[in-house]
């Protein structure tokens, strides 16, 4: 099957599992795949980009900068501060923000570009000793730090479910997620937080059913 068949399934489901498909961005996570594999994703109309390291990021920035201007690039993975100034100048969203002291850097290099970066709180909702995340107290202590950062755009809540065939532990997860977005919004953030990412290949309609805003998909599309 081609990529682009693997696409217009995902696009499918979509339409079937989400209660507001007009509002899901499908983020192409394309740390396995070929810069020709990318190209084809671009081609199939998908402009959002994963991946989860810097260095490789950075490189296939280079190797796609000639073409596809509206491609965006997301970072998904674990930001370490250092890394931060590589991809300042041209990431469009980070969705590992898990700790004030890397936000306020994010923030720092932003303004140095003068741009503001979209961005996604990484909680840890599974409580996992294993994943990267904010623990829900620590992110509430922080808040009023977080909210001082101007050249960052905090716009919703992302989590990483484990992985496992309960497929009701999954779920709980990710409406604890939405609820607790929810609830951020009437204390802290004045309905600001209006996306959720969360949702892999082998649980991304799971997602998509609890509200997903942004899926993040690579096996799916490229196996």
């Amino acid at each position: 099957m081609s990529i682009s068949k693997n696409i217009e399934e995902v696009l499918k489901d979509i339409q079937k599992y989400s209660p507001y498909p007009e509002k899901v961005t499908l983020v192409a996570v394309t740390k396995h795949a070929s810069v020709e594999e990318i190209e084809e994703v671009l081609e199939s109309g998908i402009c959002n980009l994963g991946e989860n390291r810097v260095q490789v990021l950075t490189k296939k920035n280079d190797e796609l900068k000639e073409n596809f201007e509206e491609k965006k690039w997301h970072f998904i993975g674990n930001l370490q501060k250092n890394k931060v100034k590589y991809i300042a100048d041209f990431i469009s969203t980070i969705h590992s923000i898990n700790k004030l002291s890397l936000a306020q850097e994010v923030n720092r290099k932003a303004n140095e570009h003068g741009r503001v970066i979209d961005v996604f709180i990484e909680i840890n909702i599974f409580e996992e000793t294993t994943k990267e995340g904010y623990i829900y107290s620590e992110f509430i202590n922080d808040i009023p730090e977080l909210l001082k950062l101007e050249n960052i755009n905090i716009i919703g809540l992302m989590t990483m479910a484990p992985y496992t065939e309960d497929v009701e532990y999954i779920r709980t997860g990710f409406q604890k997620l939405r609820q607790l977005k929810e609830e951020l919004n009437v204390l802290y953030f004045n309905d600001s937080l209006t996306e959720l990412s969360m949702g892999m290949s082998n649980d991304y309609k799971i997602a998509l059913e609890e509200g997903a805003t942004y899926i993040r998909i690579g096996t799916k599309l490229f196996e």
